[in-house]
């Protein structure tokens, strides 16, 4: 099965969803909550691929595997977040509109991270990063699939909410299936280096929780959107990371995209025993 083929059509209708649920006002939060709205791009932007490198670096992780980590640590917030957030009682607004942002942003940070990245770690073992390929793939699959899910909802905003409630309900089972599929086709490699990177990955998620949480603190956030900060850190577009690696005009190589399968595994696993943490100190 040729992977690509599930893959990219999963992202670009994960991103046209996102598109749907948002409103120019979501754009708008950076000026009139930007305390919040830095945090929470400290924390997805720099914090999260800072702390892949340290522990890639600490753990030595092979070149092929430090390059996935540090694809999967600088994607942009997942859908899933906005409803994690819920959850959590978060801030839903916050959420939505920081995942909004760090959709945009990563479209242009992620080219220069991972340029840097493959440049200092890939030349190893013969990776490099097709800049302009990347660019191109992130506008197509990303970048337009979501700007068509604005247009709709400010044309037609009641056909907007039909949709949504449709694809909202397919994004998280999406999400696994894919990482189903890619932990079946790797499943050698993923059980053979399972301990090393297993670890790493949740050494990094339980990493960005705490530091997240002391970020949010740092910036003297309400509780409300600490939690938010919390999830929305955490939470990364798997399926772009997977694209990224897997897609014939980037990496091509499906090994690169094994740190983002079990980090969307983990994710899940980590995120939710968190926001039940939370439920079980409201109730």
């Amino acid at each position: 099965m040729n992977s690509i083929l599930i893959v990219l059509p999963i992202l670009t209708v994960l991103m046209f969803d996102l598109g749907l649920t948002l409103e120019g006002k979501d754009f708008l939060m950076v000026v009139k909550r930007p305390k919040a709205i830095l945090a929470g791009l400290l924390g997805q932007l720099i914090l999260l691929p800072a702390i892949a490198f340290a522990l890639a670096t600490a753990l030595n992780l092979s070149p092929v595997f430090f390059i996935g980590l540090i694809l999967i640590a600088c994607c942009p917030g997942g859908s899933s977040s906005n409803v994690f957030s819920m959850l959590a009682k978060g801030d839903v607004a916050l959420s939505v509109s920081l995942t909004a942002l760090s959709s945009i942003i990563t479209l242009f940070t992620v080219p220069v991270i991972m340029q840097w990245t493959t440049s200092a770690i890939g030349s190893e073992i013969g990776v490099t990063l097709p800049v302009g390929n990347l660019l191109v793939q992130n506008i197509i699959t990303m970048l337009i699939p979501i700007l068509i899910g604005l247009g709709i909802r400010r044309w037609y905003p009641k056909t907007a909410q039909k949709i949504d409630a449709v694809l909202s309900k397919c994004a998280f089972p999406a999400l696994m299936m894919l990482a189903g599929i890619f932990f079946v086709q790797h499943r050698t490699t993923i059980v053979d280096n399972f301990t090393s990177l297993g670890l790493t990955v949740t050494m990094l998620l339980i990493a960005a929780v705490l530091l997240a949480g002391g970020l949010s603190r740092l910036f003297k956030l309400a509780g409300n959107e600490r939690k938010t900060i919390v999830i929305e850190v955490g939470m990364q577009n798997a399926a772009q990371a997977i694209a990224i690696a897997t897609s014939p005009f980037i990496f091509n190589d499906g090994t690169i995209a094994i740190p983002a399968i079990l980090y969307a595994l983990m994710m899940n696993v980590i995120l939710l025993i968190y926001v039940g943490y939370l439920r079980k100190k409201m109730a």
